[in-house]
């Protein structure tokens, strides 16, 4: 079969105009589109305000039941202390172990805590806690303990307080927005830049135009680049909102170089934009693109990067799963950038594997895209 003739090649003033109206063309299209834009800049918006203030793992407001049948003032003391920290609330004081017992199980209390006896400068207590969340009963129980377990009435701590001691590096607060933005950077980039970039080509296949684009002067890639820049422009002002948003709104620190952070960022970014290109040749239409972009894409982000559950705690087969999803390493890279403040050399291995899934990614899609052509 014939291949049709193939017009002039412009020149390079004509090629560029050309380029630079396809760009202007998309960044047009999307802006036409409200709903579009409001998903694109309120769902980080509105996903930073969830994650960093109602979806959270912070300790707070534990209702918290004592034991009183042998209360001596140093018990007392360690009471009010717990009792003036912003994590837990005293809400009743009982007799026997037994009563403790009944209002946790009646979910009138989380956590009961029994004073057993003082000896060797330091209180014993023994501590009942609702497991039902075994999480957070171990957030209660490693709270608790560090306040109670602090010396009173002493000139220094005692050797029981200095072994139960704890020290929390990077988050001493142990606040769960440090842990969520990160997460939901990678979760956002990913979604925005791969899925719009995949549906916007595949809008142009399904309507019949992409033919018209390909047959004009400029280069087919350099179409589908042009067709790229504006997500990329539109990935950026997402990164800085997110990251005005993390500073000014959720008060998690940059402690490490923004240069490295946006950086890194860039490269993911392409990473996204490769793999939307790789999902546009392989769907025909927006629905399919959409239904493969979930699948590829949202469920994957969610439950292997390590976003909500620890990677090491899952089960050997989804670690290796876990091991060809991009989102793992970028989190992983900001986590140690924005929060552990560390340099570019502590995260070249999370570098390098998003440094070849992009190279892969975008020589696949390609690869699928001239095949088509021809």
């Amino acid at each position: 079969m014939e291949k049709e003739a193939t017009p002039l090649s412009p020149g390079k003033g004509q090629g560029a105009r050309l380029f630079l109206s396809f760009v202007v063309k998309e960044a047009r299209h999307i802006l036409r589109d409200k709903r579009t834009m409001l998903i694109l800049f309120g769902m980080p918006v509105v996903l930073m305000l969830l994650f960093g203030f109602a979806i959270t793992t912070d300790v707070k407001n534990v209702r918290t039941v004592v034991v009183a049948s042998e209360m001596s003032i140093r018990t007392q003391q360690a009471i009010e202390r717990l009792a003036q920290s912003e994590y837990f609330v005293i809400t009743q004081t009982v007799n026997t172990p037994q009563e403790a017992e009944q209002l946790i199980r009646s979910q009138k209390a989380d956590i009961s805590l029994i004073p057993s006896g003082e000896g060797n400068g330091h209180i014993r207590w023994q501590v009942m806690v609702d497991g039902s969340d075994p999480n957070m009963a171990q957030q209660w129980t490693t709270y608790a303990q560090s306040i109670l377990m602090q010396p009173v009435g002493s000139k220094g701590p005692s050797p029981r307080a200095e072994r139960l001691g704890v020290r929390l590096l990077y988050n001493p607060q142990m606040r769960s927005a440090y842990n969520f933005v990160p997460a939901i950077m990678g979760m956002l980039l990913m979604l925005v830049c791969a899925m719009m970039t995949s549906i916007s080509i595949v809008r142009e296949k399904e309507r019949g135009t992409m033919e018209v684009l390909l047959v004009s002067p400029v280069r087919p890639l350099m179409v589908i680049i042009a067709k790229a820049v504006p997500y990329l422009v539109l990935a950026f002002a997402i990164l800085i909102t997110i990251l005005l948003m993390a500073r000014f709104v959720l008060d998690v620190p940059l402690a490490g170089s923004l240069f490295w952070i946006v950086a890194v960022s860039t490269l993911y970014i392409l990473l996204a934009l490769s793999l939307g290109l790789l999902i546009s040749n392989v769907a025909q239409t927006q629905l399919v693109a959409l239904l493969l972009s979930a699948m590829v894409l949202l469920m994957p982000v969610v439950m292997l990067s390590g976003m909500l559950f620890p990677v090491e705690s899952m089960p050997q087969v989804l670690q290796w799963l876990s091991a060809i999803v991009p989102p793992r390493y970028y989190i992983q890279a900001m986590r140690k950038l924005m929060i552990m403040g560390v340099g570019i050399g502590d995260v070249t291995r999370e570098v390098a594997v998003l440094a070849g899934m992009t190279v892969v990614l975008l020589a696949i899609a390609l690869k699928r895209f001239n095949v088509r052509l021809e």
